[in-house]
């Protein structure tokens, strides 16, 4: 893990996955939830809905080299646990 990239350790599905909030995530990021710039994006992230917080996952996931989970996100993964994973990634990568 490299801390100085953001990149962050989660548990999902029962394994240990990279995060990474990369410039193209932020960008997917954006796309999918309809938003431009940081201030839209941080507005956004306060009122996500399962399928917001399932795009923001999957984004998180190819930016970590996780592209075969993120391809098929269908895992069980538990909403809290997703949440907390999408909050990890967006604290690693502000330090």
């Amino acid at each position: 893990m490299n801390g100085a990239r953001g990149e962050a350790r989660v548990r999902l599905a029962g394994e240990e996955r990279m995060l990474c909030l990369t410039l193209g995530a932020l960008a997917e990021i954006e796309t999918a939830l309809g938003v431009e710039g940081l201030g839209g994006l941080a507005d956004r992230m306060r009122r996500l809905s399962a399928r917001d917080l399932t795009a923001v996952l999957t984004a998180l996931l190819r930016g970590g080299g996780e592209t075969a989970l993120a391809g098929d996100l269908v895992v069980a993964i538990d909403p809290r646990e997703a949440a907390e994973a999408v909050a990890m990634a967006f604290t690693a990568a502000a330090e």
